[in-house]
């Protein structure tokens, strides 16, 4: 075998090697990307005095309607912006709809937030806070374990309205991220109505690719102005009982 032969050979053995070493890799990113995600825990809030996942199944079961009159503790001047006449300037002719009444209880302290920041803090930042501690509990994780870890947080988020707010959605996610010292990704999603099952799916993704090991996935809407109702009604696209 001459030299030029050698070398040939010594060539196509590194080829073949490689190629197998390719080939595993595929393998490996192929079942990576068909491994199926565990759901580990829920929690949640829900218009109807739902506060967790098994109050909204009996909510679902028992038929009982999560819809009400408009929020008294939102600073709305409700009567001011009612006319049941469709399409008046500046006026919703619906003062119903799904709300959460308790949007404005939160315990700043239990998170190390002072008074004075929690006043100016989105009340969907407090939501999301408490759901994901309470994902952790039910799922049987201290949060202080995590700390460090690269776990992700994947919120919805599509109103951006609250007045004492200076900055915008995105600080959302990062919010959930720093309380808890998180160090996988922090992603704020806005598609309007899809925004959580956007939020879902990055995650799943992320998780698949090896962004991050554990993913916290949702999304959250408070609305802080009744403005959405009295440009829809200007469109004329509410039904009057809010259903």
């Amino acid at each position: 075998m001459t030299g030029t032969d050698e070398k040939l050979v010594t060539a196509l053995r590194a080829s073949v090697k490689e190629t197998e070493r390719l080939r595993g890799q595929l393998r490996k990113i192929t079942a990576d990307s068909r491994e199926p995600i565990a759901i580990v825990s829920m929690a949640c809030r829900f218009p109807g005095g739902v506060s967790s996942p098994e109050d909204l199944w009996r909510l679902v079961a028992e038929g009982r309607d999560g819809v009400s009159p408009f929020p008294a503790d939102r600073g709305w001047d409700v009567a001011g912006i009612y006319d049941p006449e469709p399409g008046v300037e500046g006026k919703s002719y619906t003062r119903e709809g799904g709300f959460l009444h308790e949007a404005a209880a939160f315990d700043p302290a239990f998170f190390n937030i002072s008074p004075s920041e929690a006043l100016i803090m989105d009340p969907q930042q407090r939501l999301l806070l408490e759901a994901a501690w309470e994902a952790f509990e039910r799922a049987g994780i201290d949060p202080g374990t995590l700390k460090g870890s690269r776990t992700g947080v994947f919120a919805g988020v599509m109103y951006h309205d609250y007045p004492y707010n200076a900055a915008t959605g995105a600080i959302a996610s990062g919010r959930v991220s720093y309380v808890f010292g998180f160090e996988g990704p922090a992603v704020t999603v806005d598609t309007a109505c899809s925004s959580s099952l956007v939020a879902l799916h990055l995650a799943a993704q992320a998780l698949r690719s090896g962004e991050c090991s554990l993913a916290l996935a949702g999304g959250v809407t408070v609305m802080s102005t009744p403005e959405t109702f009295v440009e829809f009604s200007r469109q004329r696209g509410l039904s009057a009982d809010g259903r």
